[in-house]
C-alpha cells in the first residue's frame, strides 16, 4: 500500500485533526506513515496544508503531480495546491457543487446540524464512502471516537456518519 494524500484548507477548519485521524488509522493497520503540515498564517483563516504518505516513503512532502488524493476543505486551496495532484489522482471538494470533482457541501451540512466546525469530518466521511482512502469507515470511526475530546466525541461521530451517508442527486458521489 502506497498512497500520498494532501489535506488542504484554512486555519480552524480541522486539517490537522483529519491528518491525525488518518495517521492513527495507518498505524492501526500496521502501515508505515509520514505526516507533515505547513501553516501559512498562524491564525484562524490562514492557509494550511497537511501531507500524509502511507507506505514506504522517505520524505514527508508531496511533489507536484504526485498526490493520489487531495481532500480540499476550502475551494480556494485547490488553486494553490491543485498542482500536487497526480494525473490519475482524485480530488474531493468541500463545495455545494462541482462539475469536475466529487463534492459535498460539508460546510453547509455542518452548519445545519449546529456544528459549523465539523465540515472536516463530513468531508472525511464522504471520502470514506467513495472508497478513496487506504482505510475503511469502521476504522476511521473507531479512531475518531478514541482521539476526540470527550465534549466533541458525539458530534464528531455524527458528522463523520453524515458525510458517509451522503447521497448526491447530481451524481457526484
Amino acid at each position: 500500500m502506497n498512497m500520498q494524500i494532501a489535506i488542504t484548507g484554512r486555519g480552524g477548519q480541522g486539517v490537522l485533526f483529519l491528518t491525525r485521524i488518518l495517521t492513527e488509522c495507518a498505524l492501526k493497520l500496521g502501515l508505515e506513515v509520514i505526516a507533515s503540515e505547513t501553516h501559512g498564517m498562524a491564525i484562524r483563516g490562514g492557509s494550511v496544508i497537511s501531507t500524509l504518505k502511507v507506505g514506504s516513503y522517505r520524505g514527508p512532502l508531496i511533489r507536484s503531480g504526485q498526490a493520489d488524493l487531495i481532500l480540499a476543505l476550502d475551494e480556494g486551496s485547490v488553486d494553490t495546491y491543485g498542482h500536487l495532484l497526480a494525473p490519475q489522482g482524485g480530488l474531493i471538494l468541500n463545495s455545494p457543487r462541482s462539475r469536475t470533482s466529487p463534492s459535498i457541501d460539508a460546510t453547509g451540512m455542518a452548519a445545519a446540524i449546529g456544528s459549523p466546525l465539523m465540515a472536516n469530518l463530513i468531508l472525511l466521511g464522504f471520502a470514506l464512502k467513495l472508497k478513496k482512502l487506504f482505510c475503511d469507515y469502521s476504522l476511521a470511526e473507531s479512531v475518531t471516537k478514541a482521539i476526540s475530546p470527550e465534549r466533541f466525541k458525539e458530534t464528531n461521530l455524527k458528522a463523520l456518519q453524515i458525510g458517509y451517508s451522503f447521497s448526491n442527486p447530481e451524481g457526484h458521489r
